[in-house]
């Protein structure tokens, strides 16, 4: 047993006796490439990650959920009933099984009550999908204690529909997909459309480089109205342009386009549209020539996110210019924006001196000190115990 295993079941006996039924885990995500274009009906190409969220849930027959986290700076255990659940009486991260529960009853299935400690190394507000590892984690759990029987495809909507109509966070299924969907060496490549996943392999280290994630530990929340902003923007894209999303527009169209809207929201729509073509020219890379062929389209996204969709700060800049100028071959932003992390592809020789440059950068712009890591390709959710 895991020494995060033994923590979490010693955990789970000393708050509420006995043993757990399970412990169920769900990875948290990085994207490679796709921003901002899931909830366009395009393409996404993430990559479920070796941070976890773990749950050790215990079936109660009273309609009561019992919540505790060993993760955060909150303390004690959380009850609500599965019978009258609000997304006003969940506070802080119990929101999260809370909207799952919600979502699985809207369905129409019979969620019991039940003890639930959560674990999580996910970095909280880093933009690697913290709060969706703790849904897919429950999600899958609930899955099976109630015997719901959903497949991976019906849990990707089943935990969207928690995250968007419980929590309010109007997010698509890239993240869901990658933590419930993903594979150790593989990137996923989904068509947000029609939920077709692809597994395309992304063997950094086979290459000689690293994922280095840059954590610049600017929080950032999908519920704050900076999101919910630019998704209106692409929906009146498209609207203006007459499609179904901005999935059904080309690089070819853009010049037409730009004489049909504002000049903000053309800028909007220009991201979308690119960033779906790199996701494209990304699976093509990687299949060919590997992972060192994506360098420059990580470049090219992180322009277009900093300037067209302008969802960047000055800490997620420095990270990616540091970066590139001490040798990573490609860095961009990863994630929802407004803060959270960035990410670089980096030659193995080359590691400690990018980790350095980025911490002088960021010391030298009076930024606090980012979290540095790297990450690899991790299997998706599943039971642990």
């Amino acid at each position: 047993m895991s020494p995060d295993l033994e923590r979490l079941t010693a955990t789970f006996g000393d708050a509420f006796g006995g043993a757990a039924d399970g412990v169920w885990t769900a990875p948290g995500r990085v994207n490679l490439i796709g921003e901002h274009t899931d909830y366009n009906e395009g393409f996404v190409l993430p990559f479920a990650i070796d941070l976890a969220a773990r749950v050790a849930l215990r079936v109660r027959d009273d309609g009561v959920m019992r919540l505790l986290s060993t993760a955060g700076s909150e303390s004690g255990i959380t009850e609500l009933s599965v019978g009258d659940l609000r997304s006003d009486r969940a506070k802080g991260w119990s929101v999260y099984p809370s909207g799952v529960v919600w979502a699985f009853q809207e369905r129409g299935i019979d969620v019991p009550g039940f003890e639930l400690v959560l674990d999580s190394d996910v970095p909280l507000g880093a933009g690697l999908s913290s709060s969706h590892a703790i849904e897919c984690a429950v999600a899958t759990a609930l899955n099976e204690v109630t015997g719901a029987g959903l497949d991976a495809e019906e849990l990707v909507l089943t935990t969207q529909r928690a995250e968007n109509a419980f929590v309010g966070a109007p997010t698509g299924i890239m993240d869901q997909s990658a933590s419930l969907r993903g594979r150790s060496g593989h990137a996923v490549f989904l068509d947000c459309r029609d939920q077709s996943v692809e597994l395309v392999p992304f063997d950094a280290a086979a290459a000689g480089l690293v994922t280095l994630v840059i954590d610049t530990r600017v929080a950032h929340s999908h519920a704050d109205g900076g999101y919910a902003n630019r998704r209106d923007a692409c929906e009146l894209g498209a609207q203006v342009l007459g499609v179904k999303a901005l999935r059904d527009v080309s690089v070819d169209d853009l010049d037409e386009a730009r004489g049909l809207m504002d000049e903000t929201t053309f800028r909007r729509v220009r991201h979308v549209v690119t960033e779906d073509q790199r996701v494209l020219d990304s699976v093509a890379a990687l299949r060919g020539s590997g992972p060192a062929g994506i360098a420059s389209l990580l470049d090219a996204s992180h322009a277009s996110m900093r300037d067209d969709f302008e969802i960047s700060c000055d800490e997620l800049d420095t990270a990616v210019e540091a970066s590139r100028a001490a040798g990573a071959i490609g860095a961009r932003m990863t994630g929802g924006g407004f803060g959270g992390s960035a990410i670089a592809l980096v030659p193995d020789d080359d590691e400690n001196r990018v980790r350095d440059a980025v911490l002088a950068a960021f010391a030298e712009r009076g930024f606090g000190a980012p979290r540095l890591f790297t990450v690899t390709p991790a299997d998706g959710a599943r039971r642990l115990a």
